[in-house]
């Protein structure tokens, strides 16, 4: 996992060799199967072998091969160092100035992109600070240096990381000229209508474009859901064998395990099991309406191709963070800005006065210390999102809103992700556990980040020790990013003629019924269907489908709501 957790954050540049330790001549055909056992090792710690060459060292000339490639390694810069001034401390010396701050001098060479007295700095573990002067200092390797130059700050930034809550700011407000303008461009969109529809009329009307992209939907949808069908008939069978194994050795408890912790997590993983086996499926609620529990929730023609607006409903917690509208856009201007030359250069042996460092970091075991230059608005706050794949030594099951610890480049931070497909779609679906296998999307409150950047999560365990739990890069710094939750109401028919058939234990009364009638239901083998209506009172409705359905197939009705990541942030 060292390796791993290295390699992840500053690429790959490990060289794998194995050493011949006997001196007996080992024959070609014993070589190419140690290649192999060694190969199936890399692969098993995350390693790709279109990246890695093994070099076997039995002969003197390997050593020298072995060299002369170390010599020759191509050196690849951090991106999230590059575009940013940075400091390795050689001296550093903390002046109290209050009970609890105090004035942090750094001395070494400054590295990266230079360094502006302007600028915010970094301390992993500890935070954003102003600067407030940068001197050059006398370099202990070379007589010729410039000694005694002072850079003050003369316009510091702030160091805020949450926007100011504005009450009002929800209230509605009149219709601008500008809204009027655009309502009436909107009302001129041409569409071709037969010959005496009204204006109304054609609202209702889908141009050539929409109906084929709905029908293209609808029949990605039908072979999804031909393909879900098949892979349930198969799962079904794999929870009977695991459930019949899970009690086996239910009554060994050993004397040194807590009760209540074991019971905490063997609810996990039946829940995690479950959601594995049966993805989003629930049953009714009968101690409640369907339509007061699920009242947070819609109904989505296609997941794909329906509309969300991504600014309706949002928590409260969205007013404190920043937004930067064309992150893409502003991120090439502001890179392309960091460029620029600064009042100190790179290479230059200087002490870095930073003002308003707490005292606690005095009881820092670490003889050195790192600073890191910020790029404009990366102190605010923003909702991070950062595609992963699994770890394969990881194996514990971690739920979304757990708390975990982000490695962001040179920052790390205690967040409460939520975990989500990694699509090209404007909709992504919540994933309740992180996956074990593929990719997926962590998304949490974090300061934004403008240069591209390596992520790692880990779990913190209760001795304060971390595990890795997944590895991979930064995806962007965007609010607007939807991540749906979905929940799929099942029921089963009783009685079957032709197109039509009567659904029970979909619902439980007559008003969830008229409730829920909108909204398009399917089975599990691609069926789709309609509400039609209720009969009696006990919760029996009457559904026609587009073909005769199967007495063995299942009702779903998905249903869809937006979540958003829990609001938590620390620097660890």
């Amino acid at each position: 996992a060292v390796v791993s957790t290295q390699s992840g954050h500053y690429g790959r540049a490990v060289q794998h060799m194995v050493v011949q330790i006997s001196e007996q001549r080992v024959n070609d055909k014993e070589i190419s199967l140690q290649k192999k056992q060694f190969n199936e090792v890399l692969i098993k710690n995350n390693f790709s072998l279109s990246n890695i060459k093994v070099q076997y060292m039995r002969e003197e000339r390997d050593f020298d091969n072995v060299l002369w490639s170390l010599v020759n390694f191509k050196h690849h810069t951090l991106g999230f160092l590059k575009d940013r001034g940075y400091l390795i401390s050689s001296q550093v010396d903390l002046q109290e100035n209050g009970p609890q701050t105090g004035t942090l001098v750094v001395r070494g060479y400054l590295r990266g992109r230079g360094l502006d007295p302007d600028q915010l700095v970094h301390i992993p573990g500890h935070g954003h600070f102003r600067i407030s002067k940068i001197v050059s200092s006398p370099d202990p390797f070379s007589e010729s240096s410039l000694t005694g130059t002072v850079y003050e700050s003369t316009n510091p930034p702030t160091l805020e990381m949450e926007c100011e809550v504005d009450e009002m700011d929800a209230e509605q407000t009149w219709p601008t000229e500008q809204d009027f303008a655009e309502a009436e461009d909107a009302k001129k969109l041409a569409k071709r209508v037969p010959k005496g529809t009204s204006a109304y009329q054609a609202v209702w009307m889908l141009s050539d474009d929409e109906e084929e992209e709905e029908e293209e939907g609808e029949d990605m949808e039908d072979r999804e859901g031909e393909e879900e069908s098949e892979e349930s008939e198969e799962e079904y069978v794999d929870l009977e064998e695991e459930e019949s194994d899970c009690y086996k050795d239910s009554d060994n408890y050993d004397v040194h395990f807590e009760a209540e912790e074991e019971a905490a997590e063997l609810k996990k993983f039946r829940e995690a099991r479950d959601d594995e086996q049966f993805p989003d499926e629930m049953d009714t609620p009968t101690d409640i309406a369907a339509r007061i529990r699920f009242q947070k929730y819609r109904g989505l023609k296609s997941f794909r191709t329906s509309g969300w607006d991504p600014q309706e409903n949002l928590p409260r917690d969205y007013a404190r963070i920043s937004q930067i509208k064309n992150f893409r856009m502003v991120r090439k201007s502001l890179l392309k800005q960091s460029g620029s030359d600064k009042p100190v250069s790179a290479g230059s042996h200087v002490d870095v006065y930073i003002s308003d460092v707490p005292l606690s970091l005095k009881d820092s075991n670490s003889s050195s210390l790192a600073i890191f230059s910020l790029l404009p608005h990366e102190q605010r706050l923003s909702v991070q999102h950062v595609a992963q794949a699994r770890h394969p030594l990881s194996t514990v099951d971690i739920k979304s809103k757990e708390h975990l610890l982000a490695q962001v480049g040179f920052r790390r931070y205690v967040v409460r992700p939520i975990f989500s497909q990694h699509t090209k779609s404007n909709k992504h679906k919540l994933e309740r556990f992180m996956p074990v296998t593929g990719n997926f999307v962590a998304s949490f409150y974090a300061p934004i980040t403008l240069t591209d950047s390596p992520a790692m999560l880990f779990k913190i365990e209760e001795d304060s020790t971390v595990s890795l739990l997944s590895t991979g890069t930064l995806l962007s710094c965007d609010p607007d990013r939807i991540v749906c939750k979905r929940i799929v109401l099942s029921g089963h028919p009783c009685k079957i003629h032709k197109r039509a058939a009567v659904i029970r234990y979909l619902f439980h009364n007559r008003e969830d019924i008229a409730y829920f009638k909108p909204v398009q239901v399917r089975t599990k083998h691609g069926r789709r269907g309609h509400i039609k209506e209720a009969l009696g009172t006990h919760g029996h409705c009457k559904i026609t489908f587009d073909k005769p359905i199967q007495q063995s197939d299942t009702v779903l009705l998905p249903l869809y709501k937006r979540v958003f990541p829990k609001w938590h942030f620390e620097y660890f």
